[in-house]
């Protein structure tokens, strides 16, 4: 029975706000203007399925009720924007929920069952809300459980695996699609269904589109559409680099290999269900509803051989079986995989020779635990020697007939020299090759892969307009477009130069000393420097902290008259002649580790001083800027938190304060708080702990498709924890958010060239001045400053004057086409911009200008 169905899938951004929900209401309409009937299947609100799993973390030991009271609280806002009752949407289900909750803390223990009620609940709560909003907008909209329509299999691997990783029957329905035939629409849940005993089982993190695909599937849709914060699949991450480019159509089988290599817009799982029915997938934005997107169906792409998208996959484990015996020895691969089916892990990658075995695992993916992991080489120590290679990445070249194409890639396949490489796979179906490498290196590779296979396309019928062409959306206009003129003089003036808006400096500061949560705040003056700086920010109110004596003599220098204890000294791994300075100066020390305390005794004895304490995860936009976690270099773990606390207590000393930084480049608001909770926790081994030090790593708008982050929600997550704990002091020392945006770096063109397709635009500085791009790959806005009204409709590669194949600042920028003499503008580069420049080739880096 074929219907004239559209399974809309929204995700967790999609559903979290009025204005999403007006968009849905929207789309809703055109659909059924159409003649045809929408099918919606939503997600939790962003954020929600992570407390859910923090609510479960934290119910053993009874401490579960701040965060069910956050959960609440979320959902009632949403309900008040929307105009719906919250008793009547949602209190049921929030009842149900602290009861689960409080049982878990009577039995101490989190079984998989419960698990998967508990997770339930965001998807049930938010789609509740959904529909009663739909209704009082004059909707004929029916709710239905998605449990009572998707049944789970069995997987034969245990209960974490069927409870809270299933996969679910999707054949024809004629029983739904008789059930939904007289209706005019329907509302359900992603990510959850039931097994054969009616119990709640869970599809998986990203489960959500694979429920829209098993709906569409059964119910023989129309079109599947799959929305969320990106209008379709790019050539690459587009977050990461904005001159990725829209593919606007593929095959099945692309789609597939991208989202099982990495491409975070799909879920792997979410494409058999769709092909195996023929129903075409049409991946959508919220943010955009009248763009297109990306169309995945039979017909596809071109079938040129040809490199369509580069992905990245993070989070890669590789275990490495060695052993002369395994040459022609019958069944060795069998009785070593049988070792990890055992233990409930799926190998994705696989690179084999006479004496080795190299076999990767995506652990998250795997719902399985780390424990299984040491099992399996436990387990595989009578055949083979055995040992895991990690944190790596996988980055996948994704196309068709790959191995036709090898010849042209040899330009890319260069940038692997400098790389540890430690497996290729090519895909026995010619859609991708692999590289697995360093986790570290891996962003900066990217980039530059992009670069070498993309540089010379333009948009075609598969190929669209780069992510930066048509997202870049600043808002109101920027300061530096304001004084444009005074940039330009300087531009000539200098050759190169980082100028500083002090409005701009001013306003991110009293945004910050105006957030009532907040007791303290502290510049991190290794973002910049620049002596007017600190006095602007000290004229503020703002103190400082320095990771260096450098730094700490630097404020000094400026400030001679500066109360030493709004210095905070956060030193890593410092010798012990910086802790006796740091005492000796009066500022406020900050020891990183137990070592000094362990063999340094006599400089701590008896005196007061904060501790870093690592959270455990870390977070930000880049791996080199998170700061916590097991691959992280700062802070003390929570296991030594005992044995730290009876040290000092040797010491006769006291511990005043906790420190703790997350990472940089944050854009979401409930870090800090979570890192309150954290340290509000580690408090009890440490009765004289008043003060929270938060860290800094505020993020501030650098890339097309970004969100600023929502100080009021920061503030908001911090009073919660303020009413919790009214006896600690809160502390944030943020760097970046206070200068990145109000610094450019103005450059004059030096040359303007040709190669082949590739433009390029050189500058009279490069690397020397900002190192962030080659260091990273970090992508800072460029524009033509002496051409501001022009088209930007020339692409190129701009590029510095040093001896480095590295020195570019930015890939296929869209420029007004320049001329030498022209003005370049940088933007964000306020902060670790010179004060990262260094003089190699024995240039000059930009100077310094603030203007006044």
């Amino acid at each position: 029975m074929s219907s004239s169905w559209v399974v809309m899938k929204f995700g967790g951004t999609s559903v979290s706000t009025v204005e999403r929900w007006e968009t849905i209401a929207g789309q809703w309409d055109s659909v059924i203007a159409s003649g045809r009937k929408p099918f919606l299947v939503c997600s939790a609100l962003s954020q929600v399925s992570n407390q859910l799993e923090e609510a479960l973390r934290l119910a053993p030991s009874g401490k579960a009720d701040g965060v069910l009271e956050a959960i609440e609280q979320k959902h009632m806002a949403l309900c008040a924007g929307l105009g719906v009752s919250w008793k009547e949407a949602g209190v049921a289900f929030m009842d149900e929920l602290r009861r689960m909750v409080l049982g878990v803390s009577l039995v101490k223990e989190v079984s998989p069952r419960i698990h998967a009620r508990v997770m339930a609940t965001g998807e049930l709560v938010s789609t509740r809300i959904a529909h009663h909003y739909l209704v009082a907008g004059g909707k004929q909209v029916e709710w239905m459980d998605a449990r009572t329509i998707l049944r789970a299999q069995s997987s034969g691997h245990g209960a974490s695996r069927d409870y809270l990783n299933a996969s679910c029957d999707y054949q024809v329905d004629p029983t739904l699609q008789g059930q939904i035939a007289p209706l005019k629409g329907v509302i359900t849940q992603g990510f959850i269904a039931s097994n054969e005993s009616g119990e709640t089982v869970l599809l998986g993190r990203g489960g959500s589109d694979t429920s829209a695909a098993y709906f569409a599937a059964k119910i023989e849709a129309d079109v599947c559409e799959i929305w969320t914060d990106v209008p379709g699949l790019y050539s690459a991450n587009p977050r990461m680099i904005p001159d990725a480019h829209l593919l606007l159509k593929m095959g099945y089988d692309e789609a597939q290999e991208l989202a099982s290599a990495g491409a975070k817009v799909l879920h792997p799982r979410c494409i058999a269900p769709v092909r195996d029915r023929d129903v075409p997938l049409q991946v959508r934005s919220t943010q955009q509803p009248k763009h297109p997107g990306t169309r995945i169906d039979r017909i596809g792409a071109d079938s040129r051989g040809q490199v369509r998208a580069i992905s990245m996959k993070t989070g890669i484990t590789l275990v490495s079986m060695e052993t002369l015996g395994m040459w022609q020895q019958v069944g060795f691969l069998a009785d070593a995989f049988q070792v990890f089916k055992r233990n409930g892990l799926s190998i994705d990658l696989i690179s084999t020779s006479e004496t080795n075995v190299t076999v990767s695992l995506d652990i998250a993916s795997n719902a399985a635990s780390e424990e299984a992991l040491e099992r399996v080489i436990k387990e595989l120590a009578p055949i083979c020697q055995a040992r895991t290679i990690g944190p790596c990445a996988s980055v996948s070249l994704v196309g068709r007939h790959i191995r036709g194409i090898l010849h042209r890639l040899g330009n890319a396949l260069e940038l692997f020299e400098e790389h540890k490489v430690h497996l290729v796979s090519q895909a026995s179906n010619d859609l991708n090759l692999t590289f697995v490498v360093e986790e570290s290196q891996a962003n900066r590779l990217i980039v530059s892969l992009h670069s070498r296979l993309f540089e010379s396309h333009a948009a075609s019928k598969e190929l669209g307009p780069t992510w930066v062409s048509s997202h870049w959306n600043r808002g109101e206009e920027p300061w530096w477009s304001k004084r444009r003129e005074e940039l330009l003089e300087v531009g000539k003036r200098e050759g190169a130069a980082f100028v500083y808006d002090p409005v701009t400096l001013r306003n991110s500061a009293k945004s910050l000393t105006s957030l009532s949560a907040v007791d303290k705040i502290h510049y991190s003056i290794k973002a910049n420097s620049h002596p007017d700086i600190l006095r602007l920010f000290h004229e503020e109110g703002i103190g400082f902290e320095c990771v260096s004596p450098g730094e700490v003599q630097r404020v000094l220098d400026v400030h001679p008259n500066l109360d030493p204890q709004r210095i905070l000294f956060t030193p890593n791994f410092a010798s012990r002649e910086e802790y006796a300075f740091g005492f000796e100066r009066g500022v406020r020390v900050t020891v990183d580790s137990d070592y000094p305390l362990e063999h340094w005794g006599d400089i701590f004895e008896g005196k007061s001083f904060f501790i870093r304490l690592d959270p455990g995860q870390g977070r930000g936009h880049h791996e080199h800027v998170r700061t916590a976690g097991d691959q992280s270099k700062f802070g003390i773990e929570p296991a030594a938190f005992d044995r730290v606390a009876a040290r000092i207590r040797e010491l006769n000393a006291m511990v005043s304060g906790f420190h703790s930084h997350a990472g940089s480049g944050i854009l979401t608001p409930e870090g800090w708080g979570e890192t309150a909770v954290f340290q509000a926790r580690a408090a009890e081994a440490f009765p004289d702990v008043r003060v929270l030090n938060l860290g800094g790593g505020l993020g501030i708008v650098e890339k097309p498709g970004q969100s600023a982050l929502d100080l009021n929600g920061v503030n908001a997550s911090l009073l919660q924890f303020k009413e919790a704990h009214p006896d600690f002091q809160i502390w944030l020392e943020p760097g970046r958010f206070l200068v990145g945006s109000a610094g450019v770096l103005v450059a004059e063109v030096t040359q303007v060239k040709t190669k082949g397709d590739v433009n390029y635009v050189g500058l009279k500085t490069g690397m020397n001045s900002l190192i962030r791009p080659a260091l990273y790959g970090a992508y800072h806005e460029i524009v033509n400053l002496s051409r501001l009204e022009d088209s930007p409709s020339w692409v190129a590669h701009v590029v510095g004057p040093i001896c480095e194949t590295g020195d570019t600042l930015g890939y296929s920028r869209p420029l007004a086409k320049p001329e030498e003499g022209d003005i370049l503008l940088i933007g964000t580069t306020g902060a670790y911009g010179r004060a990262m420049s260094s003089h190699y080739n024995l240039r000059e880096p930009a100077t310094e200008v603030l203007l006044t």
